[in-house]
């Protein structure tokens, strides 16, 4: 009971999941991807062990269409299954079983596949599929952007509940350890979709770095806004210099790689973060 959408980004090399439905954490159920690999969304009584199966069956070279026929022929209730999967090449296929809930189907493309379930009708995974191609900009930007276009085309006929974002990429994970670039889940909320995107921009806010261009002096104005704030949330006291206090307030507030710890410079989307959260 569940919409999602599958993808490969070549650039990147970078795989994912989207998926949202009226059912409650559904990115503990449907996502499931490994780089260099693949990707695999499972649901509608989702068998959860196509996620790992199909990825080493991918991982061993054999297509999408392959190791779904693979994961097709081993389950004898495959035909309450919806599955869709794509390649370490992007080769996408997708499964839509006949004793799946109306309405119910899929989209399938070079680099992606779109399936769902328990629609409000055949436009929820059209707009699925459109807001993934008509949109530009890295995976996770599309993948949000299909699923939200599909959600609000109608989405889950039963209504909301939850969402995820799962995105691999060979060292993207935190300080390049692991390969899970994003991994975001909004498990219970009246409007799933739309806060999973305030996650994802967090993410970019916390993790990402912008280029020296993007860098602000903290001279005139923005020196300004950074003490009050800094002097209404009581680090900026009478005997405390501002490079300390500017360093203590960055610390506390996850942006060490968007500052200046010396207090010379803050990259500009994080001083607008912070002037939004704390400026009157």
């Amino acid at each position: 009971m569940t919409f999602s959408i599958v993808a490969f980004d070549p650039e990147d090399k970078a795989w994912g999941v989207a998926v949202a439905s009226k059912f409650p954490a559904v990115g503990a159920v449907v996502p499931w991807a490994r780089a260099g690999a693949g990707a695999v969304a499972t649901q509608s009584f989702a068998n959860t062990s196509y996620g790992p199966r199909g990825l080493d069956l991918m991982m061993k070279g054999l297509s999408a269409q392959q190791a779904l026929d693979k994961l097709l022929a081993d389950d004898p209730e495959k035909d309450s299954r919806q599955v869709g999967l794509v390649d370490d090449q992007g080769r996408a296929a997708s499964f839509t079983g006949p004793a799946c809930f109306a309405w119910a189907g899929g989209r399938v493309g070079p680099g992606y596949a779109c399936q769902g379930n328990v629609l409000t009708g055949e436009q929820v995974v059209k707009e699925l599929e459109h807001g993934f191609l008509e949109t530009e900009g890295d995976l996770p930007t599309r993948l949000h952007a299909a699923l939200l276009a599909a959600d609000r085309a109608g989405g889950d006929r039963r209504g909301r509940q939850s969402a995820a974002l799962y995105v691999v990429k060979a060292g993207a994970g935190y300080a390049g350890f692991n390969d899970r670039w994003m991994d975001y889940r909004v498990d219970d909320h009246p409007d799933p979709v739309p806060r999973l995107g305030e996650l994802i921009e967090m993410h970019r806010l916390y993790f990402g770095k912008s280029d020296e261009a993007q860098r602000v002096a903290l001279t005139g104005e923005p020196l300004a806004e950074i003490t009050n704030i800094l002097k209404r949330q009581g680090y900026l006291k009478d005997a405390t210099p501002f490079k300390d206090a500017f360093f203590a307030f960055i610390g506390n507030e996850n942006f060490e790689e968007r500052a200046d710890p010396a207090g010379q410079w803050i990259d500009a989307p994080v001083l607008e973060f912070l002037t939004r959260k704390f400026g009157n």
